[in-house]
């Protein structure tokens, strides 16, 4: 058993924790905001997370508290921190700076100390090692220096903390032993040691960068697509007979903390070392224009049944980037939502896993007040709907943003619909 301190209480550390708390270690929780560790230490969790929910009784046993004291004890310590860009898409590392810092300043001896924050390759040799050596710290001697890039998909059935395999990099020979056994303790899949932490530090920002230009490449055909009268949807399914094809799909834009931001991270380091990540740049400026599409699409619907986009009431489901989830990092249907009041529609929302940002108390309700419907997010209370329920609430047109309804039907009713490369 180790004594391990995870700082940054989110989606991305709180599983984590309660992960080694489960596999036996003594576990101190850090985060800043008083209101979340009220809530752990009542056994509450603060962020929707099936895998917390199933074992949210050990949830009391972490030693959750907004001082940094716990470090001093510490055998291993993990940053998991929020490294979001600003509005000109340059990556924010204050968050990492002041936890290193302030681990730093606490380190004992021997310590592991592992960012698990999504960060550009070079960070933990750039920005985090000299934090320590401004203490007099040295790695590979006083502490180790180790990355292991954060693996979670909220809302997945099959992957969680405990399965997900991961990669590990440190800046020492030993960081990387100590790194790769901390972590067969806790995960029961594969760890794979990296040669360098800065090659660690890639993998992360390849593995989203990919995902991120498929979409691209799958919404400018959908743009594409619309223009000739084909259905992309039933055209994927088609090219996934072939073996080799990779199915990805179009959609109203991408959300999450992961996938519209670390492109960013390696678009603007990679500038610094004299590289422009064209390709990186074009699939970004793509996925970026998603919600103003929709919303285009919707502009397009109305002007066929003679209703204006000002005044008209529009309903926009689901406010999560996610499906069934609470979660509204970088959500696309609050880009649609500043766009349609940008164009001076009426705008409601509605999502039942964000109660206290909607429009109504039900679902029901809320379709009586709508003319016009947006679908942003494909919960399963949206998946659910018949199609006569949008006739009998005189819903005139329907932009579905996720591919997700049954669009056949909704036409038959006389319902003006378009999907995003379907229509």
């Amino acid at each position: 058993m180790q004594k391990v301190a995870v700082i940054g209480l989110g989606y991305v550390g709180l599983p984590l924790a309660v992960r080694c708390i489960e596999k036996g270690h003594e576990v101190f929780g850090i985060d800043l905001e008083k209101d979340k560790i009220e809530k752990i230490k009542k056994g509450i969790s603060p962020v929707q997370d099936d895998f917390i929910e199933e074992r949210k009784g050990l949830l009391k046993k972490i030693k959750a508290s907004s001082s940094f004291d716990s470090v001093k004890k510490s055998d291993v310590v993990i940053i998991c921190v929020p490294t979001p860009v600003n509005e000109l898409f340059f990556p924010i590392l204050d968050i990492v700076e002041s936890a290193a810092e302030s681990v730093a300043k606490n380190t004992k001896p021997g310590q592991l100390v592992i960012v698990e924050s999504t960060i550009n390759p070079g960070v933990c040799e750039e920005v985090v090692e000299p934090i320590f050596a401004s203490h007099g710290l040295k790695e590979g001697k006083d502490y180790y220096l180790a990355h292991c890039p954060e693996r979670i998909d909220p809302g997945n059935e099959t992957w969680n903390v405990a399965n997900l395999p991961r990669v590990v990099g440190s800046m020492s020979k030993t960081g990387l032993q100590k790194s790769q056994a901390f972590y067969e303790s806790i995960i029961d899949g594969a760890i794979r040691p990296m040669k360098s932490i800065r090659e660690a530090e890639a993998v992360k920002i390849m593995e989203n960068s990919f995902r991120d230009i498929n979409i691209a490449f799958v919404n400018e055909l959908a743009k594409s697509f619309d223009q000739m009268d084909i259905d992309i949807k039933d055209v994927i399914e088609g090219a996934s007979t072939k073996f080799s094809f990779m199915p990805h799909y179009p959609g109203r834009g991408v959300g999450g903390h992961c996938i519209p931001v670390d492109p960013y991270y390696l678009i603007e380091r990679a500038k610094k070392s004299g590289f422009d990540h064209h390709f990186l740049r074009v699939a970004r400026e793509i996925n970026n224009s998603m919600p103003n599409y929709t919303v285009e699409l919707l502009q397009d619907m109305l002007n066929e049944v003679k209703l204006p986009m000002k005044g008209t009431k529009v309903g926009v489901l689901g406010l999560s980037y996610k499906a069934n989830m609470n979660d509204l990092r970088e959500s696309p249907s609050l880009k649609i939502i500043k766009e349609l009041k940008k164009k001076k529609a009426t705008v409601l929302k509605y999502d039942p896993h964000v109660p206290g940002q909607s429009d109504a108390k039900d679902l029901t309700s809320f379709l009586k007040k709508c003319d016009a419907l947006i679908l942003a997010t494909n919960h399963k209370e949206f998946l659910e709907i018949k199609p006569e329920t949008f006739k009998k609430n005189n819903i005139k047109v329907i932009v579905d943003g996720m591919n997700c309804l049954d669009y056949e039907k909704i036409k038959k009713l006389g319902i003006k619909y378009h999907g995003i490369g379907r229509k």
